[in-house]
């Protein structure tokens, strides 16, 4: 006789198309977080080098940098990063508020969070070339808050998303985790690559920031909200796919037999 017992539930499960793109989708969703933390480096760097020391992301920084500054340490800014820091709360607040009631994961909210956050860097990357912000004025604050708030929607969106070790803003805790948890320390080392990743992409992006702004201040911040589009419309494209599987595997499911 043939042998017609079912495969184990793990086989059975790697054959779904739906558990299939629900893996891919949890994948994907890594890779666009790391992404997002690239372009959090650009944005920085582009915030620090040229609007007058000012984190639009980074908020511990920016925390710290007007804690010396309000002890007049080397003439640090004090407007420019309670700028950011009061932008970044309200976008955050939106961000949350956006968010709230929608699904864990990325639902057609994060969708609108990234895409607005996306938009913002771009526009104001273009209107650099047509006004250049100068340090110090209304307009540079002008864009440092714009910075700010887009970044704080951005980090309220990836926080939804709830990918481990990758808040697109912020590697400090990362970096905790990285060596509290290896096996040096007598950890297990779990989520180790994505770590190191997390930590290199902020790196590699405040370098890359540096750069584009020898060409003009503009570029880094289209360049940062070019990429940030992308990643929202390949995670609204994800999300569709995974719905269409889902109805068809429910129709499937609901289908008379016989």
């Amino acid at each position: 006789m043939t042998d017609t017992a079912a495969p184990p539930a793990p086989e059975r499960a790697s054959r779904n198309p739906v558990t299939r793109l629900r893996r891919d989708q949890a994948r994907m969703h890594l890779v666009m977080m790391l992404a997002l933390t690239f372009t959090t480096g650009i944005i920085d760097a582009v915030g620090y080098l040229g609007l007058d020391r000012v984190f639009t992301a980074n908020m511990t920084g920016n925390v710290v940098i007007l804690g010396m500054a309000i002890a007049q340490a080397d003439g640090l800014p004090i407007v420019g990063p309670v700028v950011a820091l009061v932008a970044f709360l309200v976008g955050a607040a939106g961000g949350g508020r956006l968010l709230r009631g929608g699904r864990k994961g990325w639902s057609g909210r994060s969708t609108i969070a990234f895409s607005v956050t996306g938009g913002v860097l771009f526009v104001l990357g273009l209107s650099c070339f047509w006004v250049l912000p100068e340090e110090g004025s209304p307009w540079a604050y002008t864009i440092t808050g714009l910075l700010g708030a887009a970044m704080g929607l951005q980090a309220a969106a990836a926080r939804r998303i709830a990918v481990a070790d990758v808040t697109t803003v912020v590697v400090t805790s990362t970096i905790v985790g990285l060596a509290s948890e290896s096996k040096l320390a007598g950890g297990d080392g779990k989520n180790f690559p994505r770590r190191v990743l997390a930590v290199l992409m902020i790196l590699v992006g405040a370098g890359v920031g540096a750069l584009l702004l020898q060409v003009h201040i503009g570029v880094g911040m289209g360049a940062a909200g070019g990429l940030t589009l992308l990643v929202a419309l390949t995670g609204h494209l994800m999300r569709e796919r995974v719905k269409a599987a889902e109805a068809v595997a429910a129709g499937a499911e609901g289908a008379p037999r016989g």
